[in-house]
């Protein structure tokens, strides 16, 4: 059995970018940046890793509206590599997270998009309770996530000698 995938929080290090492929498809495209801190000789440091993520299908434009610059976002997907050659002739590797889900993690402001605040607000101007809007996020009308169209998950009844991982 093989099985490749990532779980990923950090924040956005860019505004996601919605393009299409040659064929039409939807992707976007943001990097992430997920921190660590660790204590050397008694002094915390602190170390960055840059992700790139690519979002494809109907996911991608709910991505689009919805991941801004420091946005704070939950990323499920699997890491891929992916080949090109530069200007200069020179083949060149790069990794990518291809995400089955993604979920904006940061409150937005009165009338931005996304975030997991996309739901218009309740009557009053009540704010939801911790712990709400995170499974606003959850919801495909909210915005900020709906899965991949090939991402289907197991079943109870599902057999896991059938799954194809």
């Amino acid at each position: 059995m093989s099985l490749n995938l990532i779980l990923l929080i950090g924040n956005a290090g860019r505004d996601a970018e919605l393009r299409f492929t040659a064929t039409g498809r939807q992707v976007a495209n943001f990097s992430l940046a997920v921190n660590r801190s660790y204590q050397v000789n008694g002094e915390w440091q602190e170390e960055t890793e840059w992700f790139n993520v690519a979002s494809w299908g109907q996911q991608a434009e709910s991505v689009a509206n919805s991941v801004r610059r420091g946005s704070r976002v939950f990323v499920e997907g699997r890491l891929s590599s992916r080949e090109w050659t530069n200007q200069a002739g020179v083949t060149r590797t790069s990794l990518e997270v291809n995400a089955f889900r993604v979920i904006n993690l940061s409150r937005r402001e009165e009338g931005e998009e996304g975030g997991y605040g996309s739901y218009p607000p309740p009557p009053g101007g009540e704010q939801p309770q911790s712990g709400g809007g995170a499974q606003q996020a959850a919801s495909p009308s909210a915005g900020g996530y709906a899965p991949a169209p090939d991402f289907e998950p197991a079943s109870d009844g599902d057999d896991l000698e059938d799954l194809p991982w």
